[in-house]
């Protein structure tokens, strides 16, 4: 991969530095202390919450018109990869529609082939976020991308979903024993193609495929999805999972916090964290049920 993009985010970043354009999240890293910590990589935030996350007041759409300072490449005819304003590192992107679709709504398949085209250049970490209550700040479509290196490690929980994607359907005889983590969890083995059109085709019919096993309805006759929703896709497999909100304990969980990176603000209730761990804390905002578990791998 020649990671152009990464590259352009990069000099665009320091670009965007300069005028004010950008503004990253001071953070300190703060160790957990409990099983299966390693997975997890908490860090607390120095400064208040940027406006784009606080419940108050009316919510202007930055994305219509995007900042031109944070412009990184047009995509297609219909998106834009643009830089995060507030990243979480350095070359954190996100693709826009560059006309209003809702962040509610189904991705499509013009969608997939933007996502493809930048993923070719510059992989790594995408993630979705399907609304309020599954952790998006703004309505307006976008997904965002955290750049990876061949061989570096995509997230901290990595060896969860690489163990879900390896096992067999969750079989037992007490319903209520099965992890809700687990039970709101659809993944498979990402589909590859040496055609660009034919790899957002297959891309957005897996996405199809696991929000009907993850009861989200289908494109064509649930609109919008019946339940808010995750998705991690890495170059290997492809997540969704389901939510029941989006806040817990005074911590907000996007997609991010699946994959591990947890944010703690002066809302955040910490000692509970220390003691009762980061995977609790997910647990805590997926929804709870004794249903069919047949189609979930």
């Amino acid at each position: 991969m020649s990671e152009q993009f990464w590259s352009k985010a990069l000099e665009r970043s320091e670009q965007a530095l300069n005028c004010g354009a950008l503004t990253p999240l001071s953070t300190s890293t703060i160790e957990l202390s409990v099983a299966s910590a390693e997975q997890f990589e908490l860090r607390q935030l120095n400064a208040a919450l940027p406006k784009h996350h606080r419940p108050e007041g009316p919510k202007p759409n930055p994305f219509l018109p995007w900042d031109p300072q944070l412009e990184i490449e047009r995509i297609h005819n219909h998106h834009v990869l643009i830089l995060n304003k507030y990243p979480v590192q350095r070359g954190h992107m996100l693709l826009i529609t560059q006309g209003w679709a809702s962040q509610t709504d189904w991705l499509q398949p013009e969608d997939w082939r933007a996502l493809v085209q930048v993923d070719r250049d510059s992989t790594g970490l995408w993630f979705f976020n399907s609304g309020p209550r599954a952790g998006a700040s703004q309505p307006h479509r976008h997904l965002q991308l955290l750049p990876r290196h061949p061989g570096e490690c995509i997230c901290p929980r990595l060896s969860w979903f690489i163990e879900r994607l390896h096992q067999p359907s969750a079989s037992t005889g007490s319903e209520e024993l099965i992890d809700p983590l687990f039970n709101n969890c659809a993944i498979a083995d990402r589909p590859l193609s040496s055609d660009p059109d034919e790899e957002a085709n297959l891309l957005h019919g897996l996405y199809r495929s696991l929000a009907l096993r993850l009861g989200l309805g289908g494109q064509f006759s649930q609109q919008p999805p019946a339940i808010p929703y995750n998705l991690l896709l890495t170059r290997s497999w492809m997540a969704l999972i389901k939510r029941s909100q989006e806040h817990v304990k005074g911590f907000s969980v996007n997609a991010l916090g699946f994959a591990g990176y947890l944010l703690a603000t002066d809302r955040s209730d910490l000692a509970w964290l220390q003691s009762h761990g980061g995977e609790e804390l997910l647990r805590q905002v997926v929804p709870h049920f004794c249903g069919s578990t047949d189609a979930l791998s």
